[in-house]
């Protein structure tokens, strides 16, 4: 019996368990660890020019997590607090005019009956009046408990907050130590981890600045839009377009193109044809300037993988799916790509 491969064995046998325990004990900050990796690796190179000019890691950390609790945190609380109210006063006002809503609706679809352009539609009146009150009612539903879900789950959210935030000082301060650490254990070899470190980066810079700054100004635009139309809930309308502009091959029309249908529907004309014509060249052009100038050469995705791996992951992973799936998908086309460089080398060898 060779022992010696008995004892290489169990060693890794035994260092598989204990990883995989300590991954399964961990497993429930996985998404604070996840975020905290995603920012340090946008604002590591900020930490890198100020600690070359401070000299002093712990300072220079310091001064960028201030900077991301200014750029990030404070306006993501804030637009919290904000979409928490306005979605109370949203579910007060439907709850209030539901019948004055109905009315509405029945004005709208009456409107659609009696033009000559959708006469030959047949919508059934009662049909979609009963259909509205049911959205309407889930929508509010959602709102309360949306609404009850945030502030109960409020302590869990701080303590996972605090999580990602001290995780996220040694991912800035240590965070090039950590990855040579990994990349030396790691038996891809330096080529390949390199390689899988680049595709990390480079889609992580990709879904941020092409899906996350791109949705945040079309959302803001979208926010405006309804504010000026004197649409009730513009806030939640659009946080609901960044979330819309994030998914490629959506896009932030499926919010303001119905809702400015509607508004030309219940007579107000000119301030649906503003909101057609805002959402068209103002809000749908900006995605056309600015997402290659942001996102450059740093996606190498093919579009669909792009889509299919967003909703995916979205489906899979909730919220943070937007920016793992792209991540996973992108990994997995690095995987791809040795494989088949180390295929033809043994073909070029053979």
């Amino acid at each position: 019996m060779d022992f010696s491969k008995m004892r290489s064995f169990l060693f890794l046998t035994l260092l598989a368990v204990v990883t995989i325990t300590f991954i399964w004990i961990i497993k429930t900050f996985a998404f604070p660890i996840f975020w905290a990796a995603i920012i340090a690796a946008v604002f590591y190179p900020i930490y890198k020019a100020i600690d070359r000019k401070l000299k002093v890691p712990n300072l220079s950390t310091a001064i960028t997590m201030m900077m991301i609790l200014i750029i990030i945190v404070v306006p993501l609380v804030t637009i919290s607090i904000l979409v928490v109210n306005e979605s109370l006063n949203l579910y007060t006002s439907i709850t209030t005019n539901g019948g004055q809503i109905n009315e509405s609706v029945r004005h709208a679809v009456e409107w659609v009956r009696n033009n000559p352009f959708t006469a030959q539609l047949n919508i059934d009146q009662t049909f979609w009046t009963e259909k509205f009150s049911e959205m309407t009612r889930t929508i509010t539903g959602f709102l309360l408990t949306s609404a009850k879900e945030l502030t109960q789950n409020s302590i869990i959210f701080a303590i996972m907050f605090m999580i990602t935030f001290y995780t996220l000082f040694f991912f800035i301060r240590d965070g090039e130590k950590l990855l040579k650490t990994i990349m030396h254990l790691c038996p891809l070899g330096d080529d390949h981890e390199k390689m899988l470190y680049s595709k990390f980066t480079s889609t992580t810079r990709a879904t941020i600045k092409g899906s996350l700054i791109v949705g945040l100004i079309q959302g803001t635009l979208g926010w405006l839009m309804f504010v000026i139309a004197g649409i009730p809930g513009a806030l939640i309308w659009g946080l609901l377009m960044v979330l819309l502009a994030s998914v490629p091959g959506i896009g932030p029309y499926f919010v303001w193109l119905p809702a400015a249908i509607i508004m030309i529907a219940l007579g107000n004309t000119w301030t649906g044809i503003f909101m057609i014509l805002f959402g068209a060249l103002v809000i749908g052009t900006i995605d056309n300037i600015l997402r290659p100038i942001l996102v450059g050469k740093d996606s190498q995705m093919h579009p669909l993988m792009v889509l299919l791996s967003t909703l995916g992951g979205i489906a899979v992973f909730g919220i943070s799916g937007f920016i793992i799936g792209p991540i996973i998908a992108s990994l997995m086309l690095a995987f791809w790509e040795m494989y088949e460089h180390s295929y033809r080398k043994e073909l070029d060898k053979n």
